[in-house]
């Protein structure tokens, strides 16, 4: 038996850059934005930030002042792209009692703090974000152990396959569920077994698939898959939606709308992540823990609308 509860307690999710690498500029990159990672999750009232690129600044301002006393920020892992955000965003420069909590896995035996404390430090920036007026906190962990917060919230890890390592994440709120899986190169065989095992029936799984199969061979061993695999995996695992992500900043509008179109072919649930994108899973109570849901419901923003009909199991 499946109950409808609070619609105020659902799970959100928008993308606020969806990029890799570096940004992307000009007209022909409008549909699907410029901004490096950064993904926005609220479960229930309570806000996750995935990654802090350069989207974490327009997250930052459409936050302003009404943002939470209390951030966390899950960092996959520590390359530029994905932290480069940090220092502009508007939260953390206008309360002294914010606290924002940045949490990274001991990917090369150091906890976050260190890197980012010299990146963000003269005379490569001329402000330490010790010196911001937000309280920041790290917290370090073992990819793979589950994260438990003040609230009892949990949100389990898994290791990805990147240099220097990567972190990915499953926020389960309410009997839904969405999968962070950025940065990772696929492996073989594939679909890797305990990856399909951490994405099983997710709701949405936002994955990096910065390449297509055709361009990999010139790309082996980045650390990046292509949207071909991300649809073996999602079938694989019985994921529900798959947003691509992490997207080359050299493919224009034009080149992922194709590409897209032919992912949509083979999954129809399947679409190229757009900046500003956002999706809502109403909560559900499910007596028998059988992992079904209603559709997902496509929120406001600039995205082009998805065919989501196939997502009631």
């Amino acid at each position: 038996m499946v109950r409808r509860v609070a619609s105020s307690d659902a799970l959100q999710v928008r993308f606020w850059g969806t990029r890799g690498s570096t940004c992307a500029s000009g007209p022909q990159f409008v549909e699907f934005g410029s901004h490096t990672p950064c993904v926005e999750v609220r479960c229930g009232e309570r806000l996750f930030i995935l990654d802090a690129g350069t989207g974490l600044s327009a997250l930052g301002m459409e936050l302003g002042p009404s943002a939470p006393e209390k951030i966390d920020i899950l960092l996959s892992h520590l390359h530029l792209d994905h932290i480069s955000g940090m220092p502009f965003f508007k939260p953390a420069l206008l309360a002294k009692e914010r606290v924002i909590r940045t949490y990274c896995g001991h990917l090369e035996g150091e906890s976050a703090m260190e890197p980012l404390s010299r990146l963000f430090s003269p005379p490569l920036f001329p402000v330490r974000l010790g010196q911001l007026p937000a309280q920041f906190e790290y917290h370090g962990f073992k990819a793979g152990e589950p994260l438990t917060f003040d609230d009892g919230t949990r949100i389990d890890t898994h290791l990805l396959n990147h240099p220097g390592g990567a972190t990915g994440y499953r926020l389960s709120h309410r009997g839904r569920s969405v999968c962070y899986i950025s940065d990772v190169e696929h492996s073989d065989p594939w679909p890797d077994p305990d990856l399909a095992a951490f994405v099983r029936d997710t709701d949405l799984m936002i994955f990096d698939g910065m390449f297509s199969d055709a361009e990999y061979s010139y790309c082996r061993g980045w650390g990046h898959s292509t949207w071909q695999k991300g649809v073996e995996l999602s079938k694989a695992a019985g994921v529900k939606a798959l947003a691509i992500f992490h997207l080359y900043p050299g493919h224009d509008d034009d080149f992922l709308k194709a590409a897209e179109a032919e992912m949509q072919a083979v999954m129809p649930t399947a679409f190229m992540a757009r900046e500003r994108q956002s999706f809502r899973f109403e909560p559900v109570e499910d007596d028998f823990d059988t992992g079904c849901a209603d559709p997902l419901k496509t929120q406001v923003g600039r995205e082009k609308p998805v065919s989501l009909k196939d997502f009631a199991t």
